[in-house]
């Protein structure tokens, strides 16, 4: 609908249909919509903005212009070297060149012709430290966003999880967490928090929730309302059935709509950006070693309707998910958070690097550095499983720890813990003996891990793991923490722990596409008017997480992509 819902029976008559509504999806519409054509978004859930609303939102990006323009201007064979240091062969594929290429062009785009308004990551670093890595320079986001731009649209916005907001208040990635971590500790954070607070009471005064959107849920609202000004027709609670055929061509699709078939004719294509697999048992069962027979052993942060329609329908066309990447997940370790509504997955991506926290299988022995990639820590985590075992672990911090950053979805001082202990979301004990009694961990061996890295910890050292020793490590510790951002021994009791299962943030493996973004069959040849993007696409990275951002920018890149080869825009991949 723009502006009204749309209720015809009659074949909806369009340019290019787009199945899903997170970024990759949206870019897709707005490039395409841009430049003359008339789209349609078809989403399946009654909310828009997919996995990228409830995500950190940043981008990988190399070479883009606000580097640039902040006078960091690598070379192109800079980040080249880098990722064929992570993903070896994989990143000669044309598709890598395209990204590589297109990625910087796509940036420029989105500032000039849309609501999208970029801030840099010019400090975060590349995950991993070799040929080409870089300690900044190859990360965008956007600016937080006035929710009040969408109008009514704002209600049908996927909000973020509940975990990640106080109360409904959204709290953005960096310098601004950081003040919240601090707010007890320097007059300037409590500064900075005091004021965040009163702008949220105000909107919970006027408009009953919190208005000012920040990370990936700002770049979802920020895409939705350059949909919006460019004429995108937006269809919720509308999931794809079915793709319509014509001579080998993918013409349109027919849609469920208030319980209806509704034929869409789509005259230039349809792109495919519903989300990956995270939530398909069956596809689960087959791609994902741990998920078991039945699917049921993995455990998404992504939203529960990404099932994997985007891949059923393109295989329904002829195309195939590709099966040999590195990992079909981009995986995260999740605990199963309380909610009023049931447990929900939770995803720890920022408390596992902070000092006095470290990481223990029910062996009591730790098994990976806590500070590395939250990909890395779930593949460490599944190697240090005996076979046949449910692969879990337990996060464990002392009081200290827990007061300053917070366990998981339990929230650092003032906010009280009750909650989650009678739930038994949260584990205690007085000593580290009784915490091991109530985890079900060997207590001797929890102990002598603990005795052996508080002894490291306190010389800055981390003589198994390394920890601290990588620039992503440092960034994602405690600055104020010497000699070691990343280190601080565990002594203080009570003691906390949560229970950390192997999860992810979506999935990788995909159809199998070309460098514009075209669905390929079995045979390597293009689909006619099948494109995917975002995670319907078979990852560039191969299975591999090299960098935060890189689902979200090859992602918004290909949907850029893809829109300007719909619309005959010539593309520059090389």
């Amino acid at each position: 609908m723009t502006g009204r819902e749309q209720q015809s029976e009659a074949p909806i008559r369009c340019d290019v249909l787009v199945v899903g509504s997170g970024a990759a999806g949206l870019a897709a519409a707005v490039t395409a919509a841009h430049f003359g054509l008339k789209v349609v978004v078809a989403e399946k859930e009654p909310l828009f903005g997919g996995t990228t609303a409830i995500s950190g939102g940043w981008l990988w990006i190399p070479r883009n212009p606000l580097a640039v323009a902040a006078g960091i201007d690598e070379a192109a064979e800079t980040p080249l070297a880098y990722l064929r240091s992570e993903i070896g062969a994989g990143a000669e594929d044309a598709r890598m060149r395209a990204f590589l290429a297109t990625g910087p062009e796509m940036v420029s785009f989105f500032a000039e012709h849309s609501a999208v308004r970029w801030i840099d990551g010019n400090r975060i670093p590349d995950f991993h430290e070799g040929p080409g890595a870089a300690d900044g320079g190859r990360s965008v986001s956007v600016e937080p966003f006035d929710a009040r731009a969408l109008g009514e649209w704002f209600d049908h916005l996927r909000p973020p999880l509940p975990e990640a907001t106080v109360w409904g208040m959204a709290i953005q990635s960096g310098a601004e967490m950081g003040h919240f971590f601090n707010a007890t500790r320097r007059p300037a954070s409590a500064l900075v928090v005091a004021r965040r607070f009163g702008r949220f009471a105000w909107d919970r005064m006027r408009h009953g929730r919190d208005m000012r959107l920040v990370n990936g849920n700002a770049l979802a609202a920020r895409l939705l309302r350059s949909a919006l000004d460019k004429g995108v027709t937006l269809l919720r609670e509308a999931p794809v059935t079915a793709l319509v055929e014509d001579q080998g061509r993918v013409t349109g699709a027919i849609l469920r709509s208030e319980g209806r078939a509704l034929s869409v004719e789509a005259a230039r294509g349809v792109v495919l950006a519903a989300g990956g697999f995270p939530h398909d048992r069956a596809r689960l069962a087959r791609l994902v070693p741990h998920a078991g027979p039945e699917g049921r052993g993995h455990h998404s942060a992504a939203p529960k309707g990404n099932t994997g329609d985007g891949l059923t329908l393109g295989e329904s066309a002829g195309a195939w998910v590709r099966d040999d990447l590195a990992s079909a997940a981009a995986l995260a370790p999740v605990s199963f958070a309380p909610r009023r509504d049931g447990p929900g997955n939770f995803p720890h991506l920022v408390e596992r690097a902070k000092p006095g926290i470290i990481a223990v299988t029910p062996d009591g022995r730790r098994f990976v550095n806590e500070a590395d990639s939250y990909h890395d820590f779930v593949s460490a985590l599944l190697k240090a499983t005996p076979p046949g075992s449910e692969p879990h672990c337990w996060l464990i911090a002392d009081a200290a720890a827990r007061r300053r950053w917070g366990l998981g979805a339990v929230k650092p001082f003032p906010f009280p813990t009750g909650g989650a202990i009678r739930a038994g979301y949260l584990r205690t004990g007085r000593t580290l003996g009784d915490l091991a009694a109530a985890c079900g961990i060997d207590a001797g061996a929890l102990g002598a891990t603990v005795e052996r890295f508080n002894a490291a910890a306190e010389r800055g050292e981390d003589p198994e793991f390394h920890r601290g020793r990588s620039r992503y490590n440092r960034i994602q510790g405690d600055a104020g923490q010497s000699p070691n951002p990343s280190l601080a021994p565990l002594r203080t009791g009570p003691f906390y722990a949560v229970r950390i299962v192997p999860g992810s943030l979506g999935t990788f493996a995909g159809l199998a596409t070309d460098a514009a973004a075209r669905v390929l069959d079995r045979d390597g040849a293009p689909i006619p008017g099948l494109f995917a993007a975002g995670n319907d696409m078979s990852s560039i990275m191969n299975g591999h997480y090299p960098s935060g951002g890189i689902t979200l920018g090859p992602g918004m890149t290909f949907g850029y992509i893809a829109g300007c080869v719909l619309a005959g825009q010539i593309i520059h991949t090389n």
